[in-house]
């Protein structure tokens, strides 16, 4: 299998899906602005998308992919399919048990996630009722992830990497259609996120069909009298913690930004979903390709070759992520004017989320990093080292958030979650490294070289076109701004690829081919 191609196809679908979800937030930026009501929905809605991480593409996927490539490996497709059950029915009684529970214990949760909604009665009730409807979608998004770790460890990349789709588009038509025939129009998004959650799943059951792989739920004690659920539960309970200790460090600070300004935790919303693009493109397609190819590659033995994937993952991370992050930051105003200001979202929501924006850039590298480095554990099945770097990950996070955010606010948070993540990654690498798991390639000076000549060079093109333009003074002229925008990532992406490309660089040196 060509990797690069591979990657290639996941991330182009997942650009569509990173699209989509700009038309989303540029809808809904300018239908609801950033009001308590949006902080209420985007706490509500961090609940089930913890759990979701969770239990299903969190601890769930770095404890199932890897031992079901070996199964399939080692024992053949029938056995394959007998695990594909029983795992299944292990996952959908676990998970609706804990979206019962959710349901139920709402009030508690949104006090837990942010206290700070309590000042506003208003929008602590609008929350704990919209986390009581959405708490099914965790349910639905299981699922979906046990659909999509099979599709991948059969390399059906196409279907897991297009579903997320769905879910913007259900959110778009909610927002546009659903919200102006409701008392209260922000419910409309709580019901997009359940009929996101349906569709998704919906889309997945065919493709499994097609491979033979159409779970049958059947009971509980069958399920956990299987040895590789009970070994896939064992992996679960370190990677439970290892994703806990990620999802504690968001739940701080959404809790600490809703103590700041109205419109923080907005502001940090649309911020993180902007970085979600580059690490959607690169990050999530490169681990999503690498995991069952790493997890093969180690059930057969094939350490060379394990190393030479990392190396090949590292690479591409290095090329397309300092520019993407030298890119975000400094057109952070240019590309939230353009992409959500308009309507009740005005040019002091620009101004924060765009602070908010720089302070995630920063530290890009290490959160597409973390992406990459950390499968080459996971394929391993050895979860218990990721989770010990991320407690130190999450220790340095919130004491980046005792001297920033007093001096920052809301932007102090996501410099810290940059710290945090440049800290992980690196510990990551070198956790890799002292195993002998990685073995670096020749020729990494002269490579990192070249890419910071090319970055240094786009970067200047950047910094002198962005200072031309007054992104928020220009409202009523979108399609200039929009095409101003448009240039500079343009002409600037076409700069860096021509030095690159002048220093040697050619796409056929990042093609790896995998058994």
């Amino acid at each position: 299998m060509n990797l690069l191609r591979a990657a290639a196809t996941v991330s182009g679908l997942t650009l569509a899906s990173r699209v989509t979800g700009l038309v989303r937030d540029l809808i809904i930026s300018r239908v609801f602005g950033a009001s308590a009501e949006t902080d209420a929905f985007n706490v509500a809605f961090r609940l089930p998308n913890l759990l979701r991480r969770l239990f299903a593409e969190g601890a769930f996927q770095q404890a199932f992919v890897p031992i079901l490539s070996e199964v399939r490996s080692r024992e053949g497709d029938t056995r394959t399919r007998q695990l594909v059950d029983h795992v299944a029915s292990a996952l959908f009684w676990a998970v609706l048990a804990a979206s019962v529970i959710g349901v139920l214990a709402a009030p508690v949760l949104v006090w837990l996630v942010a206290s700070g909604l309590a000042r506003d009665p208003a929008a602590f009730g609008l929350a704990t009722l919209m986390t009581r409807w959405m708490f099914p979608y965790i349910l639905f998004m299981s699922l979906v992830a046990l659909s999509g770790g099979v599709l991948n460890t059969y390399r059906r990349f196409s279907v897991p990497a297009v579903t997320p789709v769905l879910l913007n588009l259900s959110f778009i038509a909610c927002a546009l259609w659903l919200a102006p025939h409701l008392s209260r129009p922000i419910l409309a998004l709580a019901v997009a996120v359940v009929a996101g959650g349906i569709l998704q799943l919906s889309i997945q059951l065919p493709a499994l069909a097609s491979i033979g792989m159409l779970p049958r739920l059947g009971g509980v004690r069958a399920a956990f009298r299987d040895p590789a659920v009970r070994r896939i539960l064992t992996l679960m309970v370190p990677a439970l913690f290892a994703v806990s200790v990620a999802q504690l460090s968001i739940i701080i600070n959404t809790n600490i930004a809703s103590h700041l300004a109205v419109g923080s935790v907005t502001w940090l919303a649309f911020a993180d979903r902007l970085m979600e693009f580059p690490t959607a493109l690169l990050g999530v397609a490169l681990g999503t390709v690498l995991l069952p190819s790493l997890s093969k590659a180690n059930a057969e033995a094939r350490h060379d070759e394990y190393s030479r994937m990392l190396d090949w993952g590292l690479r591409l991370t290095l090329l397309i992520a300092l520019p993407a992050a030298v890119g975000l930051g400094l057109l952070a105003e240019g590309i939230i004017a353009v992409l959500f200001q308009g309507g009740r979202f005005a040019a002091h929501d620009v101004a924060q989320t765009a602070q908010a924006l720089t302070g995630y850039a920063l530290g890009l590298l290490g959160l597409i990093g973390v992406k990459i480095l950390a499968p080459g554990f996971y394929a391993r099945q050895d979860i218990r080292t990721p989770v010990k770097i991320a407690i130190v990950a999450l220790l340095a996070t919130q004491a980046s958030n005792l001297v920033l955010v007093p001096l920052l606010a809301h932007a102090g948070l996501a410099v810290s979650v940059s710290a945090g993540a440049l800290a992980n990654a690196t510990m990551l690498l070198v956790g890799l490294r002292r195993r002998g798991l990685y073995v670096p390639s020749a020729g990494w000076p002269v490579f990192i070289g070249k890419v910071l000549l090319a970055l240094a060079v786009m970067a200047v093109v950047l910094w002198l076109g962005n200072r031309q333009v007054a992104w928020t003074a220009m409202q009523a002229e979108w399609p200039l701004r929009a095409a101003l925008l448009a240039g500079l990532i343009g002409g600037s992406a076409a700069v860096y690829g021509a030095v690159l490309a002048m220093l040697g660089f050619r796409p056929r040196d990042f093609a790896v081919r995998t058994q």
